[in-house]
């Protein structure tokens, strides 16, 4: 497994080789390999022009809010989100993220589940039925990783925590991914996470928490104002400190669904 400061030298002095296209992915994402000194490494590319315009973010932004997710999870400590980098490509600027490998056999920690049959630990956060009419419910493990990413994810604003969007190494950690809708000035939270709704933060929280209010005075801002608007970089200040008052997970809101389409 590389350092993170070798990953970020690859993907920034690397010679980038497309290998396909992921054709799941609503924006133009590119699977490929990237090269330096002799080290081979897989990487995400998704390149500027490739965005899909949407209504409520502004056009060519979805890239550098790729990468002040990965600058935020990066001064947390956690190390939830991948090594991402803004750099040029084959088809110009774009979001340069390492690729993350699952077991072939991975266990997810999010999903549908039989609805009598929660697993013991999840938190069920949805119902649903199948085409037959059988009931199934949305749910989660109620695993630290997660909650960690759930406190992340209201950091940051994430408007589209799919389950999908959780990646399970074999080191045993869990990362996150696909963070181009975050960082909205309104409340725009939509995730799978809702089991904690209303429940205390996790303990270590609150000196995390702390401490990224007063990176954001400092050079975490500064780093944050190259992707970000003014009043954007603002607004997670007043995200941390809502959360430091509160001290618990935020409430779903009740303006617009609360939970991304397709959940998984």
């Amino acid at each position: 497994m590389l350092a993170e400061t070798d990953a970020l030298e690859l993907l920034g002095r690397g010679r980038i080789d497309i290998e396909g296209r992921l054709v799941d992915a609503s924006n133009t994402t590119l699977r490929a390999e990237i090269t330096l000194d002799g080290v081979t490494r897989r990487c995400v590319y998704k390149p500027v022009r490739g965005e899909r315009p949407l209504w409520d973010f502004p056009d060519g932004t979805l890239a550098g809010r790729e990468v002040s997710a990965y600058l935020v999870s990066r001064a947390i400590g956690w190390g939830l989100v991948p090594p991402t980098i803004l750099r040029d490509g084959p088809l110009g600027p774009g979001a340069l993220q390492l690729w993350i490998d699952e077991p072939a056999e991975v266990g997810s920690l999010i999903g549908f589940v039989p609805a009598f049959d929660v697993p013991e630990g999840w938190f069920a956060v949805a119902s649903a039925r199948d085409d037959d009419g059988d009931a199934y419910a949305l749910a989660h493990a109620d695993d630290p990783r997660l909650a960690r990413l759930a406190v992340f994810d209201a950091v940051i604003n994430n408007a589209d925590r799919k389950g999908g969007h959780v990646l399970y190494p074999a080191s045993g950690d869990v990362h996150g991914v696909d963070h181009g809708v975050s960082f909205h000035v309104e409340n725009k939270l939509r995730t799978v996470l809702w089991g904690w709704t209303g429940k205390p933060l996790p303990a270590e929280a609150t000196d995390v928490l702390a401490r990224l209010g007063e990176q954001l005075d400092g050079p975490l801002g500064e780093a944050l104002d190259e992707h970000l608007t003014i009043t954007e970089v603002r607004q997670v200040g007043r995200r941390v400190k809502r959360l430091m008052r509160a001290c618990r997970f935020p409430e779903p809101p009740q303006e617009w669904p609360a939970i991304p389409w397709p959940p998984i």
